[in-house]
């Protein structure tokens, strides 16, 4: 077993010490080890994931973080054809929460995906993916809109 030191947010830690007290973990190691495996399992089977999807990309960030608004733009600029819409929501003075809805190939959503999260300002992301047949056309429903 090795030693390593980490920067976490005092929030965050916050969350991490409430989350091991309610579970009742002896200490802070074991929880962020069993945190660590649960997300690297969640990449794992997310990974597995191939062919078309739909998903959801959720994620909130610090607003006033040095460019990443910027970078979030570039990021979605630069995979256009997978951005359906996003919905951007005002939390409080500091974070802002957006949702994105994607379509695609899965390797390229979870790409774009992983890129976001990734981004310096992000406290929090998540994709949810959900496979599609291919090719299929959008379904008529019967009736007439407007």
């Amino acid at each position: 077993m090795q030693r390593i030191t980490i920067t976490i947010e005092d929030d965050l830690l916050g969350e991490i010490d409430a989350a091991a007290k309610a579970r009742g973990y002896q200490n802070r190691s074991e929880i962020i080890r069993d945190l660590a495996r649960a997300g690297l399992q969640q990449s794992a089977e997310d990974a597995a994931a191939s062919g078309q999807c739909v998903a959801a990309l959720v994620y909130v960030y610090d607003h006033a973080a040095r460019d990443l608004s910027k970078r979030l733009v570039q990021n979605f600029h630069g995979h256009h054809d997978l951005s359906l819409a996003t919905l951007h929501v005002h939390l409080d003075d500091d974070s802002c929460m957006e949702v994105t809805a994607l379509k695609g190939a899965a390797g390229d959503v979870r790409h774009l995906a992983d890129h976001v999260i990734a981004e310096r300002g992000v406290r929090y992301g998540r994709v949810v993916m959900i496979p599609t047949a291919p090719d299929k056309k959008p379904r008529k429903h019967g009736h007439r809109h407007g």
